[in-house]
């Protein structure tokens, strides 16, 4: 290959770098100022027998982690709130390439299915994860899995 093929090699390897580099540069640019994106670890560990589980797996769903606590510190005029709150989201799954948030049911805490009931409930996790393509709420005593989306008009 001689001289021409190592020149040909580092050129090559100079615009990669520069285009990785540009698209670095666009993507810091154009991203919302203070937006601090939740990053899920690796979530708890997912239990084969769970009924929830294996009826996201007969409807077709992958669920690809466990529990995830998302910790949310508060602050009451600048001052601490105890020890703040914190959300849990019940699993994370996926079906054709979307990926999906998954609530299940309560006992204690029934789901209200009117629009102010769902959003009081589950608008949160659609805001917090805004990557995701919805929330699935999967009651497994009634054999339901029920996809919820929430779209933000401007108007």
């Amino acid at each position: 290959m001689g001289m021409y093929g190592d020149w040909f090699i580092m050129l090559l390897a100079g615009c990669l770098l520069v285009i990785w580099l540009f698209r670095m540069f666009y993507r810091w640019l154009h991203e919302p100022a203070g937006v601090n994106r939740l990053k899920l670890g690796k979530g708890g560990i997912l239990a084969p027998d769970d009924e929830n589980i294996v009826l996201l797996e007969q409807a077709g769903y992958t669920v690809r982690s466990g529990k995830h606590l998302v910790p949310i510190p508060i602050q009451l005029d600048g001052v601490p709130l105890g020890k703040g709150s914190r959300l849990y989201i019940d699993y994370i799954a996926e079906m054709d390439n979307c990926t999906f948030i998954v609530k299940t049911a309560r006992e204690r805490k029934p789901m209200d299915w009117t629009a102010s009931g769902v959003r009081e409930r589950l608008l949160v996790y659609s805001l917090l994860l805004p990557e995701c393509d919805g929330i699935l709420f999967v009651d497994a005593r009634d054999k339901v899995i029920r996809k919820i989306t929430f779209h933000i008009a401007d108007h």
